[in-house]
């Protein structure tokens, strides 16, 4: 769905500090919505927690450095990252500023809780945050 310009995927979990989580299984696939990317400028490095580590709900993942500064990137859901995106060990990362829901991803956490999503932005309430959260962007 479109907002104020911003894709938001309805199928999506959303976190208030604009992370995302796609569920697959007892996967999450996590990412960095457009909205944030906006408020916090073109992300030019992300440096994350090891594959075998373990991410804990609403605590950082890893923090991204971008146009605005260094930003904390909270977990959506607890468990153990089981694999990173090799795009971010390198310099280039167009695609998770152009692609955040495709090749942008950042890491798949295998859940350890799957019921945390149930904290989550869906629905209704994500679209009212994400209205409010739009209208921050500068034109």
């Amino acid at each position: 769905m479109d907002v104020n310009g911003f894709e938001m995927k309805e199928d999506l979990y959303y976190t208030k500090l604009h992370t995302w989580a796609r569920i697959e299984d007892d996967v999450a696939v996590v990412g960095l919505d457009p909205i944030g990317i906006a408020l916090a400028g073109k992300v030019s490095f992300v440096r994350v927690k090891k594959v075998g580590m373990m991410a804990e709900q609403e605590k950082p993942l890893g923090t991204m450095e971008a146009g605005k500064g260094v930003v904390k990137l909270p977990a959506p859901v607890s468990g153990e990252i089981i694999e990173v995106n090799p795009i971010l060990a390198g310099r280039e990362l167009n695609s998770l500023n152009s692609d955040p829901y495709g090749e942008g991803w950042v890491v798949k956490v295998r859940m350890s809780n799957p019921d945390e999503v149930n904290n989550l932005l869906t629905g209704s309430e994500m679209l009212a945050w994400a209205e409010a959260e739009a209208a921050k962007v500068p034109q």
